[in-house]
């Protein structure tokens, strides 16, 4: 069997710019992003870790690495999600988030599954 097949969770992100949080006089944008964690494997995996680099738009990059996702390391069947939202500030109006998570199938494998890149931006246009 492949173990592409095997092991295959997907992740898709969502960002939203928290203007009532942000203080752009002051270099702070505030983002809330939503991801969703798909198993699309065949095998059962826990999410252990998370290892996040964020780089705002003046290419400064801090790193962030913690045990499982908003205080959770969920298990995640084969066909089944987890969802969270989570956030961060950056000193800049945009940026980009990528990294991965740690995982453990239920078969005892460790393998990342990679968080693709997506965009923190400020709106053009505030009301």
């Amino acid at each position: 069997m492949n173990n592409n097949t095997k092991y295959d969770i997907r992740v898709s992100a969502e960002a939203q710019y928290i203007e009532e949080q942000s203080a752009p006089e002051e270099g702070r944008y505030v983002f809330a992003y939503h991801i969703t964690i798909e198993n699309a494997g065949t095998v059962g995996a826990k999410l252990v870790s998370r290892h996040w680099i964020i780089t705002d738009g003046d290419g400064d990059e801090q790193e962030v690495r913690g045990m499982g996702v908003v205080g959770e390391q969920p298990e995640l069947n084969p066909g089944g999600q987890f969802e969270y939202t989570s956030g961060c500030a950056l000193a800049t109006p945009v940026g980009v988030m990528r990294g991965t998570y740690q995982m453990t199938a239920d078969d005892g494998t460790r393998f990342d599954a990679v968080i693709p890149e997506f965009t923190l931006a400020v709106p053009r246009v505030l009301h």
